[in-house]
């Protein structure tokens, strides 16, 4: 039989646009909840300037003007949410011991240069931090990037898999995740609302990108087994308050975690068992 070739057929393992606007998407619902009582106040004042047109003329104009200002105001606001976490790469850079050896900051400069051009990421500064865990995080700092590796990610993992890693990371600036995790990390917020912005099941998706991308999902599985069986120390970052802030920003959410569940898609176990099934 002759080939048939589908026109509408899309490579499911490619970032979609439509994936990128959706997660912009759930930074401005985000947004906008953080506004419901303001606006609900400012709706019934409007409201009730527009139904007193009876007593006066004016009222109901100055109700106009009330509601065309608030509009503005909250357009402003979706926009300075959207920029909310940029700052984050400068909180983490003053809470680290920036090190690594010569050796180790040549060999993750090289592999980032070569991933960037691959996932067309570009302003990307690479900081080896002191640490015992495995674990690497892509941060966004005003307009470029800043990426974090752990000394020991560094020294343990082998080519293979720290490229799995660093690609994965790539990945999530490519779906438009980044916003979303930066935000999380820095809103005042509950855990339970930090981890709805957030979403579940993005890391799990930015696994998928970035081994279709380097062509070897065992890599990154391995990479992945490895932070399951870490345990940190108290003294670790991994173990800390600012990390339980920050994790939503990390290649692995839950260094912290006790155990594994294999019912959470982001759980680095279960992503390490769905690689090794490619």
């Amino acid at each position: 039989m002759a080939p048939v070739l589908d026109p509408s057929w899309q490579n499911p393992y490619i970032p979609f646009a439509a994936e990128r606007h959706a997660n912009l998407a759930a930074v401005r619902r985000f947004a906008i909840r953080r506004k419901v009582p303001t606006t609900i106040v400012v709706a019934v004042v409007v409201l009730a300037m527009l139904a007193s047109f009876l007593v006066s003329v004016w009222l109901p104009v100055a109700g106009v003007v009330i509601a065309g200002l608030y509009a503005w105001d909250l357009f402003r606001s979706l926009k300075k949410t959207e920029h909310e976490g940029s700052a984050l790469a400068s909180a983490m850079l003053a809470r680290f011991i920036v090190g690594g050896t010569t050796q180790d900051r040549q060999r993750l400069v090289t592999v980032l240069d070569r991933l960037a051009a691959t996932f067309g990421v570009d302003g990307v500064s690479a900081f080896i931090i002191e640490d015992l865990v495995y674990n690497a995080a892509l941060v966004p700092d005003g307009d470029r990037y800043s990426l974090f590796v752990t000394s020991a990610l560094m020294g343990d993992l082998e080519l293979i898999e720290l490229e799995g890693v660093i690609a994965h990371c790539l990945a999530r600036q490519r779906l438009g995740l980044l916003t979303r995790e930066s935000l999380a990390c820095v809103a005042p917020a509950s855990d339970v609302t930090r981890r709805a912005l957030v979403g579940t099941g993005t890391a799990y998706r930015a696994d998928e990108v970035a081994a279709a991308a380097i062509r070897y999902p065992l890599g990154l599985a391995g990479a992945l087994h490895k932070c399951a069986r870490q345990v940190p120390a108290p003294g670790s970052f991994f173990s800390s308050a600012d990390y339980a802030s920050w994790r939503w920003i990390w290649f692995d959410r839950w260094s912290d975690r006790p155990g594994t569940d294999l019912s959470d898609l982001d759980d680095v176990e279960l992503r390490a068992l769905a690689l090794e099934e490619w």
